[in-house]
């Protein structure tokens, strides 16, 4: 999987860049709910487009220019200053703190889906801190560990959808004649859904230093992971949707359901939903490890710079692993786990979509203020063409915002929830900026 020298290559990247970004189709179910089948595959190949394109593209220039450990935060440092590079980094670290719990939702609700007795009274609640607890572990075992398995990973997750999408397109016998109208149609919560299952791309970024010839590697890898990433999502979801199955008895974490329906039984259609199951478990297992590995970087990368405590840039002797950062930032994952997923995908998206255009802002800033920088690989169309990419992105945070006001969490909206986060962002930059000139660690 690597060199002698210890470098990530080119199918290990694409590897990881598709477990941060995908994991597999899991996630997907709460689109066919909300939007039935024909609205579920518009949007799977529209927001690629729309959203997950442009962001593959902006990723591939800068992390071919700046291939350094710290990815986006490095980005926005250098081009905006550090005021930009700490909103940066703030941004994807609080995103984080959602994003990161809804991998141990998955995972429990594709265990609940098979064992309910596994996870009923609360215990889903201590199997999503155990799995936390696991990844972070495995990731103070070093980047080598964590990144060899990625590939293994990702066929043995996929090789299950494969058996499915093969049966249910042949299969067309069973398909309604007429259309099931939705009992509860939610297109914006759909493609909110969709943004979140195309998102993760720029998390690549911050292991840029560990990747052999990052100047070639990435836009290879940003090309062969979109392109893996939609076809894995279309292909199984186009057909079941052959078979006429209702789209109202989707819900998350219901793939071994809609094998059991599918699939005869005579024919193991038990087996495949075990099958299923385990492979929503490793995807969950797979990306949630993959992120620690990325965003751990972060406050350690901060950390180096005087942003954060020192005591976070501290490394594994052997493995080298920032340990200390792995073990707070589970703790801070750990603790959003008793959300519902349509809470933690709305604040991640709001989150997370701010940090992306920080780093489409990076890309145009870089552009003007290091015009002779060597970059391997441009975004086609000169200024313009860096200008013009980010401009659908920022349409889709647009009905991210939207989406987000009708969301309550607790007596507020997750919008006042998400603009309390963003303003802390500022008020914690200007506290650890003063530490840093005054040199306290």
């Amino acid at each position: 999987m690597r060199h002698a020298s210890g470098k990530v290559t080119l199918l290990p990247l694409i590897a990881a860049v598709y477990l941060m970004v995908a994991g597999g189709p899991f996630g997907l179910e709460d689109i066919v709910s909300k939007s039935g089948y024909v609205g579920a595959i518009l949007i799977l190949l529209l927001t690629p487009l729309m959203w997950a394109l442009p962001t593959a593209l902006m990723v591939a220039e800068l992390a071919s220019a700046l291939p350094e450990e710290g990815g986006y935060y490095i980005w926005a440092f250098r081009s905006m200053g550090p005021f930009w590079g700490f909103q940066e980094a703030w941004l994807s670290l609080v995103g984080s703190i959602f994003d990161m719990a809804i991998y141990p939702t998955l995972f429990v609700g594709y265990l609940g889906h098979f064992a309910p007795s596994l996870t009923a009274n609360g215990r889903g609640i201590w199997i999503g801190v155990a799995m936390i607890a696991i990844c972070a572990v495995w990731n103070v075992a070093g980047a080598k560990t964590v990144g060899g398995s990625s590939f293994v990973m990702t066929v043995l997750l996929l090789l299950p959808f494969a058996v499915l999408a093969g049966y249910a397109g042949f299969h067309r016998e069973a398909a309604a004649a007429q259309p099931i109208p939705l009992h509860g149609v939610d297109l914006l919560g759909g493609i909110l859904v969709a943004m979140w299952n195309y998102m993760g791309w720029d998390n690549s970024s911050t292991i840029a230093g560990e990747v052999d010839r990052p100047q070639r590697t990435y836009p290879l890898a940003m090309a062969g992971a979109v392109s893996l990433v939609a076809l894995t999502y279309v292909l199984p979801i186009g057909a079941v949707a052959l078979t006429g199955l209702d789209p109202n008895k989707w819900s998350t974490g219901g793939w071994a359901d809609v094998a059991r329906a599918i699939f005869p039984s005579g024919l193991g259609s038990e087996t495949l939903a075990i099958a299923i199951t385990i492979g929503g478990m490793l995807g969950a297992v797979g990306t949630l490890n993959a992120l620690t590995m990325s965003l751990s970087r972060l406050p350690a990368a901060m950390a180096d710079d005087g942003f954060l405590p020192k005591v976070l840039a501290r490394r594994h002797p052997r493995t080298g692993a920032p340990w200390v950062a792995i073990m707070v930032c589970a703790a801070a994952w750990a603790l959003c786990l008793n959300f519902s997923f349509t809470k933690l995908v709305m604040l991640d998206v709001l989150l997370t979509g701010l940090s992306i255009l920080l780093e489409f802002a990076s890309l145009v800033a870089l552009r003007v203020r290091e015009p002779e920088l060597p970059r391997p690989y441009r975004v086609p169309g000169g200024m313009a063409g860096a200008l013009g990419i980010g401009i659908l992105p920022l349409a889709l945070l647009v009905l991210t915002v939207v989406r987000n006001d009708a969301e309550p969490v607790g007596p507020i909206n997750a919008l006042e929830f998400g603009a309390i986060l963003i303003a802390l962002g500022v008020v914690f930059y200007f506290f650890s900026n003063r530490f840093r000139k005054a040199g306290v660690s």
